[in-house]
């Protein structure tokens, strides 16, 4: 066991007398509490007035001795409120614990609400209730790099001191709730599908890989949720859906983790037309919720919830939003058709894309994120993308070689990805055999899957299937810009050991 370091010795120390007063420094139950916001509200409107029975419980923020009057700052996950703490009102022994009282301790407070002389909500605490001791000193200040790999390694310390970030976080768990509102009031049921799958499928991605031991076989863990909750659609289960989360062994930047979460749902007799129609009402639902979270918690309604901002730009989720085509926005943006290989290898030069030994149809997409993605501003669903890039997808009719999907694109950022998907057992079997030959495993969708073929065989009805990444739509409607921000606790390098050279910044992301 390290030893303590000065300041942690000097709580240390404080921590015995704690325990010489018979008092328990790591607390016990403490009920009836109310969160700190509801007591806020229940505050008096002039001071002077002595308000309410009040008892509440957090962390201490701020302290400002003054003699025979000690005056506290505490928070909870709701919020803060000052503690006013006199000499004339405690016991001996009580007065001897608000003296030992350190920042980062955790204290419940009975007294009275009132508004103080300067204008401040606050407790007359009549008694402090020691709860928990914290032995690490709060953190100075944060500096550059070093606050990052701070807040990265410790979430615990970010969510305390950091202004904002746990209100994002629990923004996050409304957005989910409202998501599944959302779904719950269109009569779809929450799966649970495997995590270890024998066969990478239902995306085009590395794969983690694993070993059972017990079966001695190799296993994945998963990249996508599709083909199981298509198999529970196959059963019976007409709309299903999942948020879990998934794992691609691929590169780390501000909008990819290696593992996230995502949303995938199936409505059986549905099709993309009717993805775009619930992807708005998943957004614009979880606007709302939001909006009437801020609200509740004392914001002033605006104007139109649903102009939101991201960074220095505003987005209009006001539906419906527009739709383009792919090949539209293709020939418009990069200057010529998709289907002219020529012209499109000229433009993956220009652009520094390989070309060698990638199908024409990887190159297409690989000029269409270079060129396009940047220009859709959006919302706005991008749709009817080629077909050999959609090995699960069911093609338009009359036009073979276009599939009936969408990606949902916003200031160049996907959100969304939807499908009218495959039923069609021979096409699909004959797609898992054929699609993109000679691509590495991780750029291609279509991986043999008997079982799915087999279970398609049983008749899956014609449906549209849709899937979110949940971290980008928290980030999306939380205006932040890297998605460390929006996951409790994101993937980084192993920790250096003290005395390390520090590397950039950027190496951690």
């Amino acid at each position: 066991m390290s030893e303590p370091d000065r300041l942690e010795q000097a709580r240390l120390d404080k921590l015995r007398e704690i325990e010489a007063l018979g008092i328990d420094p790591w607390g016990e139950r403490f009920d009836d509490h109310k969160p700190i916001r509801q007591a806020r509200a229940e505050c008096p409107a002039e001071a002077g007035v002595v308000g309410s029975v009040c008892r509440v419980a957090g962390r201490i923020m701020l302290r400002n001795n003054k003699g025979k009057l000690k005056f506290f700052h505490i928070q909870d996950w709701t919020g803060r409120i000052q503690v006013m703490c006199s000499k004339a009102d405690f016991s001996e022994a009580q007065w001897k614990l608000v003296e030992l009282l350190d920042l980062g301790d955790l204290v419940g407070i009975d007294g009275h609400l009132k508004v103080s002389n300067t204008g401040e909500k606050t407790i007359g605490a009549t008694q402090v209730t020691f709860l928990t001791k914290s032995l690490a000193q709060p953190p100075e200040k944060f500096h550059g790099a070093k606050d990052i790999e701070l807040l990265l390694r410790q979430r615990y310390i970010d969510l305390i001191y950091n202004d904002g970030v746990l209100a994002r976080m629990l923004q996050r768990g409304k957005i989910i709730d409202s998501i599944r509102q959302t779904l719950r009031e269109r009569n779809f049921v929450e799966a649970e599908t495997p995590v270890l799958h024998a066969i990478a499928g239902g995306a085009a991605a590395r794969p983690f890989t694993t070993h059972h031991n017990a079966l001695d076989m190799g296993l994945f863990l998963r990249i996508a949720l599709e083909l199981h909750l298509k198999r529970l659609m196959v059963g019976g289960v007409e709309r299903v859906y999942e948020i879990g989360r998934v794992f691609r062994n691929e590169g780390v930047d501000s909008t990819h983790n290696p593992e996230f979460t995502m949303i995938e749902l199936y409505q059986a007799y549905g099709d993309y037309e009717s993805m775009m129609e619930l992807t708005e009402a998943i957004f614009t639902n979880a606007i709302r919720a939001l909006t009437d979270a801020a609200i509740a918690a004392g914001e002033e309604p605006p104007a139109n919830p649903f102009i939101r901002p991201w960074g220095d730009k505003l987005v209009d989720f006001t539906a419906p939003w527009k739709r383009a085509k792919y090949g539209d926005l293709f020939k418009e943006h990069a200057g010529c058709e998709m289907h002219d290989t020529a012209a499109v290898a000229e433009v993956a030069r220009k652009h520094h894309i390989e070309t060698a030994g990638k199908h024409p149809d990887v190159v297409i997409n690989d000029v269409f994120e270079a060129v396009v993605e940047d220009h859709l501003t959006g919302p706005v669903f991008v749709i009817d993308y080629p077909a050999a890039m959609c090995p699960l997808t069911k093609r338009k009719k009359g036009h073979p070689e276009i599939a009936e999907r969408f990606e949902l694109f916003i200031h160049g950022m996907e959100l969304a990805n939807a499908y009218t998907e495959l039923n069609d057992p021979r096409l699909q079997e004959e797609l898992f055999q054929t699609q993109l030959a000679g691509l590495s495993a991780e750029d291609s969708m279509a991986k043999m899957d008997h079982d799915f073929v087999r279970a398609l065989k049983v008749g899956m009805p014609p449906a549209g299937g849709l899937g979110i990444g949940i971290d980008r739509l928290v980030m999306l409607l939380t205006n932040s810009h890297s998605i460390r921000d929006v996951i409790y606790f994101p993937l980084l390098r192993h920790e250096r050991p003290a005395g390390a050279k520090e590397e950039d910044a950027s190496d951690e992301a």
